[in-house]
């Protein structure tokens, strides 16, 4: 059984090792890459691997952009629901595929599965310029509530 951990009642800032071990912890993450002439962002399934980040990915716009020149992002974040404690981690750095028999071998170890059926076949390693994370108390909803709330809204939503 693991233990939760404190309550927070400000924005705590996390070290590189905390970051790390919440990393550890999921397997879906957001990476933030440049297409052309704006940011997208695409969910990746990753793996932690000796201090970088590596995911799965076919032939298309979230890999050639990765590859690109442009460094590229990725953020993972989770909440504890019995606590209300949330955490978020970025890391920041730049991407590679994987070319070399070994490096690819190693990778098949990591068990990366994802949840898109396809040809999924390039392996991509996310090395890190910086790594920040922070954890924090989830408000609940009745602090944001307003008269506003029970507007009638747009048939657009």
């Amino acid at each position: 059984m693991t233990s939760k951990p404190p309550p927070v009642s400000e924005v705590e800032v996390l070290s590189p090792e905390q970051c790390w071990g919440l990393l550890r912890g999921v397997s879906v993450g957001r990476l933030a890459v440049w297409v052309t002439d704006h940011p997208d962002i695409f969910p990746v399934n990753y793996k932690v691997d000796h201090g970088t980040l590596v995911f799965r990915t076919g032939e298309g716009t979230k890999l050639h952009a990765a590859l690109g020149e442009t460094p590229v992002a990725l953020e993972a974040d989770g909440v504890d629901q019995d606590s209300g404690i949330a955490w978020s981690v970025v890391v920041k750095g730049e991407a590679a595929g994987l070319k070399l028999t070994q490096e690819l071998l190693d990778t098949v170890g990591l068990l990366l599965f994802p949840w898109r059926a396809g040809r999924k076949d390039v392996f991509v390693r996310i090395v890190p310029a910086s790594i920040t994370g922070r954890r924090f108390t989830v408000t609940t909803p009745l602090t944001w509530w307003s008269p506003l709330d029970d507007a009638p809204r747009a048939g657009l939503e």
